[in-house]
């Protein structure tokens, strides 16, 4: 915003804002304030430095008033305490969140009557630390990976144990070479597949339960039960999967780069 002192403007008001010397050390007020403007962008708190120097500009609001003084330390405050709010919101939010979903599930397992009556007679601090748990643990069980680890003891004992490979086909086959498998963490749907496969899993539980145990009177046995089947099916048909992909990856080959017929 330098301009030279030469320029012939004699109502125009001249500032020293820093340590420049020769002609760019005096500026032009309004100058400087389209400057100090455009370097702020509405944030009349910012600090604003000479380009040439690096000195920081003086800026001097005039008094204000005690009702202004109030508001402006008042925006500054909510200004301040806005994040640490929004985040404290959400936070209670997700909390009352898992505390719904807890309650929705115990009553969903155990049966709706009987659900109530648990939650009822329940002490209300321990369902306050109890329901939200629920969904933890759920997503803490889904990220135990025990296909993987029953698939690597399979691999590595499957030749001595023939009945496998009549339910697994290839699961005890030499393979021509030992393909490398991606990590979990990888995996960029992982952490959402987890998520809703650890949620849904009560839901699917109880009906895997009525499905297929139907003749076992208690809510909770059943569901129980028919979380257990569909856990083993599931595992089951996932080791399988997991080996074809492997078995596929071990007896991939890569042909010869087709030659070119010469013109």
């Amino acid at each position: 915003p330098r301009l030279n002192r030469a320029v012939d403007d004699r109502t125009a008001e001249w500032v020293r804002p820093c340590r420049c010397r020769g002609s760019t050390k005096w500026v032009h007020q309004a100058c400087l304030q389209r400057w100090v403007d455009e370097k702020q962008r509405g944030n009349s708190t910012a600090r604003v430095t000479c380009p040439q120097c690096n000195a920081e500009y003086l800026i001097v609001f005039p008094k204000l008033g005690p009702v202004v003084y109030v508001l402006d330390l008042a925006d500054r405050l909510i200004s301040k305490a806005g994040p640490f709010a929004a985040a404290g919101i959400m936070v209670g939010s997700i909390y009352w969140t898992a505390v719904t979903y807890g309650a929705v599930t115990v009553m969903q397992v155990v049966g709706h009557k009987e659900g109530l009556d648990v939650m009822e007679r329940a002490d209300p601090l321990f369902l306050l630390i109890g329901l939200p748990t629920i969904p933890v643990m759920l997503i803490l069980g889904k990220m135990i990976r025990w296909e993987d680890y029953v698939l690597r003891l399979w691999r590595k004992y499957s030749n001595k144990l023939q009945i496998l490979n009549s339910i697994f086909p290839g699961i005890g086959c030499p393979v021509p070479r030992i393909p490398a498998e991606a990590s979990p963490l990888a995996d960029h749907v992982s952490a959402t597949r987890i998520l809703c496969g650890a949620l849904v899993f009560p839901t699917i539980a109880t009906i895997v339960g009525k499905l297929m145990f139907s003749s076992v009177n208690s809510n909770l046995q059943r569901t129980i039960l028919g979380g257990i089947a569909f856990v083993a099916i599931k595992g089951a048909f996932k080791v399988y999967f997991k080996q074809q992909q492997y078995l596929r990856q071990a007896h991939r080959k890569i042909l010869n780069f087709p030659e070119q017929e010469e013109a």
